[in-house]
């Protein structure tokens, strides 16, 4: 049965994969806020440019590949701490030539930081405040808040913090690698390489919220989880409950993460024993929300707050009715939603959820069963082709002061503290810009081609050593199937990527060149 089940979510990943890959040969999804304003969208492939960036990055790919193959020889000792401080290196180069200012959501919550630290102003949790609308937000706004206490009041230090996020992130995919595919006799620098220096990674450092921080926790969490399942130490799954708990408490997608963690550990129950699952189950249960408990506690026997936090928060309905639009198909409606709770429910959560599910049932009713299966087909292609993870707008940033479509906060989608002769070459609509987009975009593609090789491999060969992974992706794109999306969204799902990715480009290398040797002890190495 356990069996039936793996192959199972392997399959339903399958078909999910095949039609991003299908869709993407003739539907291009994209997001450039200079071009388009703050809009998602889906035009005719370009395979004039497609298949020539195409195959750039696949002989890029291959002759890199071979010089990682190199490094073999040498002690991981010496090559991952050299690989994670030339990316620290990249990093911080990138912060200071592309000096990306706050805007929108991450201004507010750094302005709220501020507030709290210098003038004990917790106003927001008041109503119609920022804070009583979205409390999760909290969390944020209390980890800025201690970093300006400790630390010099400026944006760099804040994004350093990003980059040694991002960097734990890049040596968890290393491990979670390496656990995964350890039948593999070779140390796979590679896949720490390309960890290192995938580009949507790099930027998205000047994003001063919550998705690098949530995904580096989230991703430690995992790698914690698959330990825990094939060595059934205790300490392992408690760190995995932790590094969960804090993952949650950034990003409240953690449940995803644990749902597909106590799947894992139940298709797994007959080799860790029934008492050791319902403890482990219960001890990551436990955990999970004692952050958010005990910041609620602080506040409230602090005085801060009169009311126990989110009583009148928008409630998720707000979300998945957001999720639910033929125009732009669940992506921002442009204060929509927000003026049903805040202008006709009054900040009511009870109100506004009554409201809410009114007009998700309208807009269901209202709509052909053709034009929802459009709508949905497209939300879940742009969301999971789109590629960039919109870091032209969240990790390029851009000087332009173009009107149409802006965000929430109507301002510039990501101004510089001062420019140089990059982001000049960069601005707007330029070609250096629209050509980094298209090779992550293509970047992109490539990934799920080698991921469609490796769950077939997978299946063929009956191993389904990578299920965790493909249980936490299944969950990301079920889950933003009925949410509001941006393809920044789901950034926290990016390393797994990049570990299945690389497996089907190493099995597709080594098949392609005959490396009969490495094949036959992979296959025969037990674990």
């Amino acid at each position: 049965m356990s069996k039936v089940l793996h192959k199972s979510f392997y399959l339903i990943l399958l078909v999910f994969v095949a039609v991003f890959i299908a869709s993407s040969l003739l539907v291009r999804a994209q997001y450039n806020y200079a071009l388009y304003g703050d809009n998602p969208i889906l035009g005719m492939q370009q395979w004039s440019v497609f298949l020539p960036v195409i195959l750039l990055l696949l002989g890029s790919g291959v002759g890199l590949y071979a010089l990682c193959l190199k490094l073999n020889k040498y002690s991981p000792k010496v090559v991952i701490p050299i690989v994670l401080l030339c990316s620290l290196v990249i990093q911080i180069i990138i912060i200071f030539v592309f000096p990306r200012v706050p805007t929108d959501d991450s201004q507010t919550v750094l302005s709220l930081a501020m507030n709290m630290l210098y003038d004990q102003d917790y106003a927001s949790f008041e109503t119609g405040g920022y804070l009583h609308m979205f409390p999760f937000n909290y969390s944020i706004v209390l980890y800025l808040k201690t970093l300006l206490y400790l630390f010099p009041d400026n944006y760099l230090v804040i994004k350093l913090f990003n980059i040694l996020f991002s960097t734990l992130t890049t040596f968890m995919i290393y491990l979670i690698y390496k656990q995964v595919n350890d039948r593999s006799t070779e140390r796979d620098y590679g896949v720490l390489i390309f960890a290192a220096t995938y580009l949507p990674s790099l930027f998205l450092n000047n994003l001063i919220y919550n998705d690098v921080i949530a995904t580096a926790f989230l991703t430690s969490c995992l790698y914690f989880i698959i330990r825990f399942v094939r060595e059934k130490s205790w300490k392992t799954i408690v760190i995995a409950a932790v590094f969960l708990a804090m993952g949650n408490y950034f990003r409240s997608i953690g449940v995803i993460v644990l749902i597909a963690a106590i799947v894992t550990i139940l298709l797994n129950l007959r080799s860790i024993g029934t008492k050791k699952v319902i403890i482990s189950i219960g001890v990551l249960a436990m955990l999970f929300n004692v952050p958010t408990w005990t910041q609620n506690a602080v506040l409230q026997s602090s005085g801060a707050v009169s009311a126990p936090v989110g009583e009148n928060a928008a409630p998720v309905y707000m979300w998945l009715n957001m999720g639910i639009n033929l125009e732009r198909f669940g992506f921002w409606d442009n204060m929509e939603s927000y003026q049903i709770y805040q202008r006709q429910a009054n900040y009511s959560k009870a109100e506004s959820t009554a409201l809410f599910k009114q007009e998700i049932g309208n807009k269901l009713s209202e709509a052909s069963a053709s034009e929802l299966v459009q709508m949905y087909y497209k939300k879940i292609i742009w969301t999971w082709t789109e590629g960039t993870y919109q870091m032209d707008r969240y990790g390029i940033g851009n000087e332009s002061s173009m009107g149409a479509g802006r965000g929430r906060g109507g301002g510039i989608a990501g101004s510089y503290s001062y420019t140089n002769t990059i982001t000049e070459l960069l601005q707007g609509g330029s070609a250096y810009r629209t050509g980094l987009l298209w090779i992550v975009y293509v970047m992109n593609f490539l990934m799920y081609c080698f991921i469609l090789i490796r769950l077939v491999g997978g299946i063929r060969r009956k191993r389904y050593d990578e299920v965790s992974l493909i249980l936490v992706i299944l969950g990301f794109i079920g889950f933003y199937i009925l949410w509001e999306i941006k393809s920044r969204y789901i950034y926290p799902v990016y390393p797994l990527l990049v570990v299945l990715s690389y497996m089907g480009f190493k099995d597709t290398y080594d098949f392609i060149f005959h490396r009969k040797g490495t094949l036959e002890r992979y296959s025969l190495r037990k674990r």
